[in-house]
């Protein structure tokens, strides 16, 4: 895949008063082949949010700081790889404030995710345009749109992070830096048993869901920059790491979010795999969701009523967006 250069430390032609503001650009993504993009599998993409001031990183610091409190900003286990167990934790790795963490971002290794940003109405409002620009690839095969949130990654390379998968799905924007973002086919059950994908949509649970290093081949590389992105689907394995090949002194940052979604499928696809989560309890192998379309219909309003009971009566929480 072909990706650009590394961008500067701010946007072209943006003040420092408009990054430190938060003022709005209009920013566009579009699928790199139209006429091949599918909802359904992974798919490289192009944008112009890099150059948008609320991604450039003394912004984002600002955001890390007001995230802090609320616990939203989290952190991996120091010297993680690709196949550790996605571990992270809302507290600094050797009790630093956040403001320090910023201060020494560039440093190797460093590394800190900022949840949910669309809790700031700044950001909400930047995932509102991202998703205005995006609409026209997703409504056609999967309507119903809804719990739009934004999951911001930035790092110093050599960095990782672990394989996992979302219930959500997710169009991924490098904004500074470079990264290798790998992405396994989410319909691969050599790569994630049909359990796991089951226990994690049911219960939130990663613990099983680790790489085989003998499969790493079934994965999808794309080396990209700024400007560059990559759309997948809800549960498609994927895992990133950075190099330290393109850092230069003053730009060793790799900025990169995840605008992640749930639409009227992903909630269909959920209730199915509820559903096939207790068939498989009862001894009996069920059809992954997708492999029978009549199957799935009858399965759908049966995981949702298994839901609805136990969050009613064994007082569990429903995952979010899913029921």
């Amino acid at each position: 895949m072909q990706t650009s250069e590394v961008g500067e430390s701010m946007a072209p032609g943006l003040t420092g008063q408009q990054v430190a503001s938060g003022a709005q650009a209009q920013g566009h993504l579009h699928a790199v082949d139209p006429a091949r993009f599918s909802t359904h599998r992974i798919s490289p993409i192009r944008h112009d949010f890099d150059r948008h001031p609320l991604m450039q990183l003394p912004r984002l610091a600002q955001l890390a700081h007001d995230l802090m409190p609320s616990r939203q900003c989290r952190f991996i286990r120091p010297g993680s790889s690709q196949t550790s167990e996605f571990f992270h934790t809302p507290k600094t790795p050797d009790g630093q404030d956040i403001d320090a963490v910023f201060a020494r971002i560039e440093e190797p290794g460093s590394w800190v995710a900022l949840y949910n940003v669309q809790t700031d109405p700044h950001y909400a409002a930047f995932l509102d345009e991202a998703m205005a620009s995006a609409r026209p690839l997703i409504e056609p095969s999967q309507p119903g749109l809804f719990r739009v949130a934004g999951f911001i990654f930035i790092s110093a390379p050599p960095s990782v992070t672990p394989f996992h998968i979302d219930r959500e799905n997710n169009f991924w924007l490098q904004i500074r830096g470079r990264k290798i973002m790998t992405v396994f086919d989410h319909r691969d059950r050599a790569v994630v048993s049909a359990r796991e994908v089951e226990e994690f949509i049911v219960h939130g649970s990663l613990a099983k869901v680790r790489l085989d290093p003998a499969l790493r081949d079934h994965g999808r590389d794309f080396d990209v920059g700024p400007g560059d992105g990559v759309y997948f689907p809800a549960t498609s394995p994927h895992m990133t790491r950075t190099t330290t090949d393109w850092v230069r002194p003053g730009d060793g940052v790799s900025i990169s979010i995840g605008v992640v979604f749930y639409t009227a499928v992903t909630r269909h696809l959920a209730r199915v795999h509820q559903c096939n989560r207790v068939l498989r309890q009862l001894g009996l192998q069920p059809s992954f969701p997708g492999a029978s379309a009549w199957r799935d219909v009858l399965k759908a309003p049966l995981g949702r009523a298994i839901a609805a009971s136990r969050v009613r009566w064994r007082n569990h929480v429903a995952p979010p967006g899913a029921y």
